[in-house]
């Protein structure tokens, strides 16, 4: 039995095959209506989503199977006391794989270890979103052609910012990619993540203003200013709109180069930038059902 907590637990190998597996879904839809018949998902979310949680729902529905679960802490035996570990236990008893969201880092890991079934981390406080990353990963190569051989711009909050740290970290286990972190002071990629690049000698460089390094990324990966992750308000409201992609500035682009964000957006992507060709966001939303797809099918074991 397999969890997913990162990213990394997957080989580049084994992500190949996810993705190859994803592709197949995508082009043929029917050959997979039944797969997960008589099966069920679980979905645990301890805070609010709205993409994810309706991401898995939908991939396994349309993988034939069924969806039990709560949306938020308040209305699970949380609300009671009941601890992680204890939940697992009882979902374990009523599903066959769970998808868990929580505030706190770690919390999917504690889940996983007392589990009987696989755990999917559906993103954990500001630390991970795998199912994130493996979207954000089968849009590049599919839409790029391959996972590699580019210069990616990330924007927006890259301090807080979970789907930008387990970008990051898959990344980089792929050839000739170049990194811009682009971010206000206050809100900076955190020193382990640059640390990392410098042992394996990868390329980056932080700037301040995004029109400075427009014209040479192959693709720019939005985030939004989060609101749920900072201590007060004040410092939230001076930044939140630190950034905001509009058409001028998509303007000074390459032909083309992708914009992607994970969702939901405010203001950093304005709505005229929504029919360009280069926006890639709402595209990367459906490759998220096919992803989560060929990920409950692959811990199931049923491909």
């Amino acid at each position: 039995m397999r969890h997913l907590m990162s990213p990394l637990d997957f080989s580049t190998e084994e992500l190949d095959r996810l993705f190859d597996l994803a592709g197949d879904i995508e082009h043929n839809p029917g050959k997979y209506a039944h797969a997960c018949e008589g099966k069920i998902l679980a979905t645990c979310f301890y805070e609010p989503s709205t993409r994810t949680r309706l991401s898995f729902e939908s991939a396994m529905t349309r993988l034939g199977g069924r969806v039990i679960g709560f949306s938020d802490a308040a209305s699970s035996s949380a609300s009671k006391g009941e601890s992680v570990s204890d939940t697992i236990r009882i979902i374990s008893c009523y599903a066959d794989i769970c998808a868990m969201r929580h505030p706190k880092e770690g919390a999917p890991m504690v889940a996983a270890e007392k589990s009987r079934i696989p755990v999917i981390n559906a993103g954990d406080g500001g630390h991970q979103h795998p199912t994130q990353t493996l979207t954000d990963l089968l849009t590049i190569r599919s839409l790029k052609g391959s996972l590699g051989g580019f210069t990616i711009g990330l924007c927006g909050d890259l301090k807080f910012g979970r789907t930008v740290h387990s970008l990051i970290n898959a990344l980089v286990r792929y050839e000739d990619i170049r990194f811009l972190f682009i971010s206000p002071e206050e809100l900076k990629v955190p020193d382990y993540i640059t640390d990392m690049l410098k042992e394996k000698n990868i390329s980056y460089e932080e700037v301040i203003r995004l029109e400075d390094v427009m014209p040479q990324l192959d693709l720019l990966y939005m985030t939004r200013v989060q609101k749920e992750r900072f201590f007060n308000e004040e410092d939230y409201v001076r930044l939140k709109d630190f950034y905001i992609l509009d058409a001028a500035k998509l303007s000074l682009a390459k032909e083309d180069m992708l914009v992607l964000h994970p969702l939901p957006r405010v203001n950093e992507i304005s709505v005229e930038v929504d029919s360009d060709p280069r926006a890639a966001y709402f595209r990367q939303a459906q490759y998220g059902v096919y992803v989560r797809m060929a990920l409950i099918l692959t811990l199931l074991e049923l491909a």
